[in-house]
């Protein structure tokens, strides 16, 4: 023996250190042994999936991604499997949670808020015309990449158009309670355009102020702002900043301001650069139903 460690592999991927962990995943640092590309290796246990009934959630999470290539969303590059395991390849950015940067720094600059928030409308705005509706926008689901720039993360609570029911609406209570839409508590059904849209100002508010508009802890009390849209904006954010908040954390979704009105707002266009990507084609999903197959089994 030469002392060389020998690297585990999984197909044409070096597998290195854990750089995450969950209840049914862990994420590992790898390499593309063809190209030297470092990706996220995301290996995810069948047996605790099943166990938890949790392999809908995930088969319905690679096919989000799939349907999603846009420079702010961590991209999907394949999916493999074995009798034991999934593995998901993602893009590996290297610049760490947003949320983090606000816990360190506190609040950041109008300027460097805006540009974070046009990346997020315009990842949001083309998930939603690709029929996904993300469901639990929140900084903690926001990284950046080695040049500052953002990348949406997290689709496992996604839903897709084909979920929403004859009434035009998606029925699951889901996200994190400060970022919750108020709908969405209210239990009636809700437009998952509206609720994403909700999220966004959320973060905004957060971007530009260091903590949260909603916050209680007592979740009743919180629950209680949050539908009467009960916040105060702190009196250094600009008088354009307040109004375009102001009309996304309108708690009433028919009236709440659209992605499509946000892109014509004054303090929304100043500086806007449109992304510029080649769009995707309809990528197949027959793959994952194959790594599921043996789930049976498992």
């Amino acid at each position: 023996m030469n002392g060389q460690k020998i690297k585990r592999r999984v197909g044409k991927y070096e597998v290195g250190r854990t750089i995450g962990e969950g209840t049914f995943a862990k994420v590992k640092f790898a390499r593309n042994s063809e190209t030297g590309e470092p990706v996220a290796l995301k290996i995810i246990d069948k047996e605790k999936v099943l166990k938890y009934m949790q392999a809908e959630q995930i088969q319905r999470e690679i096919a989000t991604m799939k349907l999603i290539k846009h420079p702010n969303v961590v991209q999907l590059y394949e999916v493999m499997g074995s009798k034991t395991k999934i593995y998901i390849i993602l893009e590996f950015v290297t610049g760490g949670e947003l949320f983090h940067k606000i816990l360190n720094s506190g609040r950041i600059s109008e300027k460097e808020a805006r540009r974070y928030f046009q990346q997020l409308i315009n990842a949001v705005d083309y998930c939603h015309s690709r029929g996904v509706y993300h469901r639990d926008l929140k900084l903690e689901n926001l990284l950046l990449d080695a040049f500052g720039n953002l990348k949406i993360s997290d689709f496992g609570l996604s839903a897709l158009s084909q979920q929403v029911r004859d009434d035009g609406l998606l029925h699951t209570t889901c996200g994190t309670p400060n970022y919750v839409a108020p709908e969405v508590l209210n239990d009636g059904g809700y437009d998952g355009a509206a609720a994403d849209l909700w999220s966004c100002g959320v973060i905004l508010f957060v971007l530009l102020a260091g903590y949260l508009p909603f916050d209680d802890t007592n979740l009743l009390n919180l629950y209680k702002k949050i539908s009467a849209g009960e916040f105060t904006c702190p009196p250094w954010f600009s008088f354009s900043a307040r109004k375009l908040i102001t009309r996304i954390l309108n708690p009433n979704p028919v009236t709440r301001i659209t992605i499509s009105e946000i892109m014509h707002d004054e303090w929304f266009k100043k500086e806007y650069k449109l992304p510029v990507f080649e769009e995707t084609k309809e990528r197949n999903t027959d793959d994952i139903e194959t790594i599921f197959k043996d789930c049976e089994v498992c």
